[in-house]
């Protein structure tokens, strides 16, 4: 493929709810532009996007997949981004390299919640939005309801183009409004047909023309004036519309005929964004300051790395969007995000899973440069005497954790290993061990996320691995006084060890250890004091309840005696431990659970359920508003986070996946009785283990 101007590119980031034709319309637009010989099929498994061998088996896509195709001596770069919500890091790739969002549904199908994130998504990169109603070949399909749920929730910006005429539940034909021509398909070919008479069509074009107005105050004064508008004036306002945001065409269209595939692809070329039209990007330079960084060829370099890929074959391939300046491999790979320099890989261009190599990647476009072991997505890519740092990715923070079990033992290692290499391809996945419980902590976006985790382990890693609850990081403390002996005394031939120490307990509110001394008359003699306190230190790592860290304890160490020969530190650190087992029985040690402070966001109409369930897990709510977010309510709340467990698969449950929540640990308290108890009881049956 040859390079092209960033006029002459479009990057475009096809994203939607799952099931509603992506996929499927991808590759009705590669196979139209020549670009493949076959129309794949999600169904049969041998689509150009999905060639994972897991997307195969799941029939849907689990990541990004990126095709270049060409259309009217234009370069379309296509991301398909995933519709399953596990795989949202999917979507922010997308969305980070394009400058257009195609947004995907189905008609018959209402407002959908894929196409709600899909928007927001678009929203935050600020970037311009097509509508796509697919499946039109389906019997009795609605386009027109499809249209009008579209509408009631974007607003009057959502503005038709091409429209299907139906006769009989089956479309006969597709209108574009702008050209006013009627299009028939036989087998993906299309012919031009009678314009028809339809009030539909009408109703339509007349939202078109409105909106097409609004943009420009000459073509709202011809419009209001009852003149006609011309087509080159409807496309070029139409243009103007998208590219300011007051626009969002929609198109009409099945990827499985290919019918009215063609007229989306004019469409792109004709009306969507290019890198030049879009303005290039705000950047930080090495003095921190805010820059803006011009889409221009011969300008510094800058470029951003969206997305990496562990390829078998190929090695480490790292996908990156030039804004500006050019890619060629006598070019240094110097990182602005961790200031080191490499020597630039193997450039090539992907379709799918097919490489074919290219001589450089130009501003505007996108491509994949092979084997930069150091750059990891999210860097950028500059001219070490021209440093600064393009905006990352913002991917989804993690909102489900696991425990992982080693199925054979010895492969831990090989487990971290695996999990941190299946990170640098997908930062939503998060991996570390909690020193505490000595658990490994698997995190992801949901039950799906890590399911596809654990194939990739077994597949390109050859290690297996369950799940299961991690364990709650409890503590304990004590809610009463008391004054104890620890005496340590052993004689065993030769020298023997003395140590006897008096010690008061006592709680106090803090988490830390206050260790003080009231000793008078030289009892302790001073220099054994640190191994006193080094001896409760050790002690407090492991409570008498559950075996879980004490906190918020003081220990006065006010008396003791000393063997002027058989004492050492050794001795009262072993007489301190003593006298904290004598002393923790005494002073009513009790179990303390972890609180969390919540934040959930939720749809008005799943408030009430949520504050439900809150209160179920043994939540407390503190209040609730609107949130910052169109038709959401943010709850405020503290739980106990040992009850937090499945929560993120309850929410999205509930809300069709459009609640999303934070959990930040806030405090400990006294766990209730009947939990304390079941805390204990499971300690000693894992200690008996």
């Amino acid at each position: 493929m040859k390079s092209y101007d960033a006029n002459n590119i479009r990057n475009i980031a096809i994203a939607g709810h799952t099931g509603k034709g992506k996929t499927t319309l991808a590759e009705a637009m590669l196979f139209l532009a020549k670009a493949t010989d076959r129309l794949g099929k999600v169904a049969d498994g041998n689509t150009t996007m999905d060639f994972d061998p897991e997307e195969k088996k799941r029939q849907c896509s689990l990541s990004t997949a990126f095709a270049p195709l060409e259309w009217r001596d234009t370069k379309i770069n296509l991301l398909d981004a995933p519709g399953k919500f596990d795989f949202a890091g999917g979507v922010s790739e997308a969305m980070r390299a394009a400058e257009c969002a195609l947004i995907v549904t189905s008609a018959g199908s209402g407002f959908d919640v894929g196409a709600e994130k899909a928007i927001k998504a678009a929203d935050e990169r600020g970037i311009a939005k097509f509508f796509a109603i697919t499946k039109l070949d389906a019997e009795n399909t609605d386009f027109f309801k499809t249209f009008d749920a579209l509408k009631a929730e974007v607003g009057s910006k959502l503005c038709p183009v091409v429209v299907p005429h139906m006769v009989g539940g089956k479309v006969e034909s597709y209108v574009n409004l702008c050209s006013n021509k009627a299009f028939k398909y036989e087998k993906g070919k299309s012919t031009v047909v009678d314009m028809p008479s339809d009030d539909n069509i009408n109703a339509m074009k007349d939202v078109l023309m409105e909106a097409v107005a609004s943009v420009d105050d000459d073509l709202m004064m011809k419009f209001f004036d009852g003149e006609e508008l011309t087509k080159e004036e409807i496309i070029n306002g139409l243009t103007k519309g998208v590219e300011q945001g007051e626009i969002y065409p929609v198109y009409a269209c099945s990827g499985t005929t290919l019918e009215g595939v063609d007229l989306l692809l004019d469409a792109i070329v004709f009306s969507a964004p290019s890198p030049a039209q879009a303005g290039g990007e705000k950047a930080e330079n090495d003095a921190g300051d805010e820059i803006e960084v011009k889409c221009d060829a011969n300008g510094p370099l800058a470029a951003i790395c969206f997305k990496t890929v562990a390829d078998p074959f190929v090695g480490k391939m790292s996908f990156v969007k030039v804004i500006s300046g050019k890619i060629t491999a006598d070019v240094p790979a110097y990182n602005a995000t961790n200031g080191e320099s490499e020597r630039m890989g193997k450039l090539i261009s992907v379709k799918g899973n097919k490489q074919e190599d290219i001589a450089a990647i130009t501003a505007g476009d996108i491509g994949v440069i092979t084997k930069l072991s150091g750059l990891g997505t999210g860097d950028t890519i500059c001219n070490p005497k021209n440093i600064i740092r393009l905006k990352g990715v913002s991917f989804p923070a993690p909102s489900l954790s696991m425990a992982i079990v080693v199925k054979k033992k010895g492969e831990e290692d090989k487990v971290a290993s695996g999990l941190r290499r299946i990170m640098g391809e997908d930062p939503t996945v998060g991996f570390a061990t909690n020193e505490e419980t000595r658990e490994m902590i698997l995190s992801g976006l949901g039950e799906q996320h890590l399911d596809i985790v654990l194939a990739k382990l077994k597949t390109k890693f050859g290690v297996e691995i369950d799940l299961k609850i991690p364990r709650v990081a409890y503590r304990e403390t004590i809610r009463k006084k008391c004054q104890v002996q620890g005496r340590h005394k052993k004689q065993s031939g030769g020298s023997g060890q003395f140590g006897d120490v008096w010690v008061r307990f006592e709680p106090h509110d803090g988490d830390e250890l206050i260790f003080e001394t009231e000793v008078v008359g030289g009892s302790v003699p001073k220099n054994y004091f640190p191994a006193v306190e080094k001896g409760l230190q050790e002690a407090i790592q492991k409570g008498p309840l559950a075996g879980y860290p004490v906190v918020g304890l003081k220990a006065v160490l006010y008396d003791g005696s000393y063997h002027p020969v058989d004492s050492n530190d050794m001795a009262f650190r072993t007489a301190a431990k003593i006298a904290y087992k004598n002393g923790m029985a005494q002073a009513n040690p009790v179990i303390l659970e972890p609180i969390g402070d919540l934040k959930v966001y939720v749809p008005d109409a799943n408030l009430g359920d949520i504050m439900g369930d809150i209160t179920k897990r043994r939540g407390r709510v503190l209040g609730m508003g609107a949130a910052d977010e169109p038709k959401m309510q943010e709850l405020v709340a503290e739980v106990p986070m040992a009850e937090m467990g499945d929560f993120s698969t309850m929410l999205r449950s509930v809300t069709a996946g459009r609640g999303h929540f934070s959990l930040t640990f806030a405090r400990y308290e006294d766990a209730p009785g009947n939990v304390a108890q079941k805390v204990i009881e499971e300690a000693k049956a894992e200690a008996e283990d």
